[in-house]
């Protein structure tokens, strides 16, 4: 349920209203309006009556949600979210652009595209220590040695770092040296997995599962902030279908829709969801010019001998290119780099 208050409503008023909701044994999220304060009610509403709130002074009218993920529904939260990455700002008018290699393969690899990437433009350094693969044979990335390339490459670029979480038990170790900690589209509905991510305040990138609906996507970014995180960010990198083309098909559409549902930010990766490198660029610009607060794409400085998703990897010339063509097209969409 959702209280919205007169935009004259007093401090008194509506501390007094969210006194009487938690005596009532509900938890009330207090949000700033457009010109007014909105209280999101969440627990048994059901046993609640709409008619007492309408009558309480200083209130304006009462809204039933009828979407099953309430924390992150814009409804509750009607201004967009900006999630603090690193210093980085996610959601805000300056988009951001998380670049990197698929895999962290060694000092060089990483510390001299980190650098490349960095000075074309890119402001968060994205790369993978630990790798799901669909083949126990293939890579699987360098763990923890991968982790501690990453702080390096960090320390000497600047950059926040972002890199994907595999298990519940790393949880602690990537809060202390990871500033984004993305969950992979195998994990988006790891439920341990995301209530643990829930007790950190790490920005969390929540890729969409390989078949998840918009709901199902937003009903696992509810898990993490239900448990206690605000700090979520979404990544829409395709999903899967009939066509076998690209690696996945590319949902644009998804972007407006969570946009529309929700105040979370939205990323998009173009680079899995095309699985081709020379498809990375034209859908880097439609996902800006679609609403996307940003992109993660990857880069490596050998594409031919990469570990792991060679195909799809810009080499640093072409993320050089692309980020141009991004800052000539930024104004039109009202976004800056």
């Amino acid at each position: 349920m959702i209280i919205i208050m007169k935009p004259q409503a007093t401090e008194e008023q509506i501390g007094s209203l969210c006194q009487s909701l938690q005596g009532a044994g509900m938890q009330v999220q207090r949000n700033a309006g457009v010109d007014c304060t909105v209280l999101g009610v969440l627990g048994d509403v059901a046993r609640l009556d709409p008619h007492d709130f309408l009558i309480q002074p200083g209130v304006e009218r009462v809204m039933p949600v009828s979407e099953p993920f309430k924390k992150a529904n814009r409804k509750f939260h009607p201004t967009d979210s900006v999630i603090d990455c690193g210093g980085v700002k996610v959601g805000a008018r300056k988009l951001a652009l998380f670049a990197g290699p698929c895999s962290v393969e060694n000092y060089d690899q990483i510390t001299d595209t980190a650098l490349k990437v960095r000075a074309s433009g890119a402001n968060i350094l994205r790369g993978g220590a630990y790798k799901p693969r669909t083949s126990p044979y293939a890579f699987q990335g360098l763990k923890l040695e991968g982790l501690a390339l990453l702080e390096q490459a960090k320390a000497i670029t600047g950059m926040p770092i972002c890199t994907e979480i595999m298990s519940p038990k790393l949880v602690e170790e990537f809060d202390r040296r990871v500033d984004v900690i993305q969950v992979g589209a195998r994990n988006m509905q790891n439920f341990d997995l995301l209530t643990e991510l829930g007790q950190t305040r790490k920005p969390i990138l929540l890729k969409r599962g390989l078949s998840a609906t918009v709901n199902e996507w937003l009903m696992s970014a509810e898990y993490i902030m239900a448990a206690g995180n605000p700090n979520v960010i979404l990544c829409e990198r395709g999903i899967r279908t009939f066509e076998t083309y690209t690696r996945n098909t590319l949902d644009l559409s998804a972007v407006q829709a969570v946009k529309r549902l929700s105040h979370l930010p939205v990323i998009v990766d173009p680079s899995h969801a095309t699985g081709l490198n020379w498809m990375v660029e034209r859908m880097s610009l439609a996902a800006i010019a679609a609403g996307a607060d940003g992109l993660i794409i990857e880069v490596h400085n050998n594409p031919p001998c990469a570990l792991c998703d060679g195909a799809q990897s810009l080499t640093p010339p072409q993320f050089a290119q692309l980020v141009g063509k991004i800052a000539a097209m930024a104004p039109i969409v009202e976004r800056t780099l």
